[in-house]
C-alpha cells in the first residue's frame, strides 16, 4: 500500500530541503520513494534547442520522452494531486511538496511565529516541524501542543523525522 505524505508550509520554509534530506534515509530503510512538487508559479522542463521544446512550440498538448533510465510526460494543463498519485502507486511512499488543501497526512513546516496561523488553515496535520530559532513560547503554538498529540520536531532532526515516518508507515502496513 502506498503512503502519501504532504509537506506544507509557506515559501522558503524548508520543504524542499527536508524532503531531499529524508529521501536517502527512507530509501535506506527500503522504501521506494516518489516525489510530487506543486509549483503555483509555473515551471519549464523544456529548454530551447531540445526536441521536446520544439514539439511544445509546435503546439503539442502533451509531450513524453523516455530513455532506458528516465521518463517524463509534460501535459499543457494542470493536473490534480489525485491524478498525479495514480501512476505513482507502485512506489511505497509518495512525498508531496505543497497542495496545502488536499486531505493527506501533513508535515507542517513553520519558520517563524507568523507561520503558526497555518495550523488552523490546513487539515490532517500529523507533525509540526519548527525552525530551531523559532520562539516556541508563542501562545497559539502552546495551545496547539496542549490540545493535540502531534509530535514536534526541529528542522535539524531529520533522522528522528524519518524514524517517526517509518514507524507510522510500518504500522499502516500491519493494519
Amino acid at each position: 500500500m502506498t503512503s502519501v505524505w504532504q509537506f506544507v508550509g509557506y515559501k522558503n520554509s524548508g520543504k524542499t530541503t527536508l524532503i531531499s534530506s529524508l529521501i536517502p534515509l527512507l530509501k535506506n530503510r527500503g522504501f521506494k520513494t516518489a516525489v510530487i512538487k506543486h509549483d503555483v508559479h509555473g515551471f519549464t522542463l523544456d529548454h530551447p534547442g531540445t526536441d521536446t521544446n520544439e514539439f511544445h512550440e509546435a503546439g503539442a498538448d502533451a509531450v513524453a520522452i523516455t530513455s532506458p533510465f528516465r521518463t517524463a510526460v509534460i501535459h499543457e494543463e494542470g493536473t490534480s494531486l489525485e491524478e498525479l498519485i495514480i501512476p505513482l502507486q507502485r512506489y511505497d511512499l509518495i512525498l508531496v511538496e505543497g497542495f496545502k488543501q488536499e486531505a493527506y497526512p501533513k508535515l507542517l513546516l513553520l519558520r517563524s511565529s507568523e507561520d503558526i496561523e497555518l495550523i488552523d488553515q490546513v487539515s490532517e496535520v500529523r507533525v509540526l516541524i519548527l525552525n530551531p530559532n523559532m520562539d516556541k513560547n508563542n501562545e497559539l503554538l502552546l495551545e496547539f501542543q496542549r490540545s493535540s498529540s502531534v509530535p514536534i520536531f526541529d528542522w535539524n532532526e531529520v533522522s528522528k523525522i524519518a524514524e517517526w515516518m517509518c514507524h507510522k508507515m510500518n504500522r499502516l502496513r500491519t493494519e
